[in-house]
């Protein structure tokens, strides 16, 4: 059952991972908001195509006229609560998994 509980521990590694870089693309894209960036640079729109799958449900579901947008604090909280329940039990799982 130790190679059950490695292979979910690595997948939970992996997965932290992946939240970790989308929460700072997140964030990227939130301060580059805040100037006026060129859309046909490389890297904006690379933000903009990696973020804007998961921000635009969330723009989607938002009222209008607030005058800002807190998608990316709304998703920021998504995947800091992924982070500290889907990982953690992850973790806790392959454990007690390679413990026998």
């Amino acid at each position: 059952m130790f190679i059950l509980g490695n292979l979910i521990g690595a997948i939970a590694r992996i997965l932290d991972i992946i939240i970790t870089i989308f929460t700072w693309l997140i964030i990227a894209r939130a301060l580059i908001s805040w100037v006026n960036p060129d859309p046909y640079n490389f890297i904006v729109r690379l933000l903009y195509k990696t973020t804007e799958p998961m921000l635009y449900p969330i723009r989607k579901r938002l009222p209008v006229g607030w005058g800002i947008d807190i998608s990316p604090i709304i998703a920021i909280l998504g995947l800091l609560f992924l982070r500290y329940f889907l990982i953690k039990s992850l973790f806790v799982a392959s454990i007690k998994l390679a413990a026998g």
